[in-house]
């Protein structure tokens, strides 16, 4: 999962570049105005890479699931101040 997360930031990052290189060195020859906008819509990209980057799978494991040895979770319990044992 996080490779496949991984890809598709780098593959919207590298379009990104592109649009931006794009614009100002071809496009702006024809119509600044469609440069200024192929810029505005590059500059929507990275934000959306960020959330598919960062985006949970259902496989990936959660900051506070249980990590399986009872002593680190109990400790952990302990300091975030939850009582009980933990249920699995």
């Amino acid at each position: 999962m996080y490779a496949r997360r991984r890809h598709v930031y780098f593959a919207m990052m590298g379009t990104c570049i592109v649009l931006f290189v794009l614009a100002w060195g071809v496009v702006r020859l024809w119509s600044v105005p469609a440069a200024v906008g192929l810029c505005v819509f590059a500059m929507l990209i990275p934000p959306v890479a960020a959330m598919v980057a960062n985006r949970r799978g259902p496989d990936d494991r959660w900051w506070d699931d249980p990590s399986g040895d009872s002593q680190s979770d109990e400790w952990w319990d302990e300091l975030d101040g939850k009582s009980g044992k933990r249920r699995r």
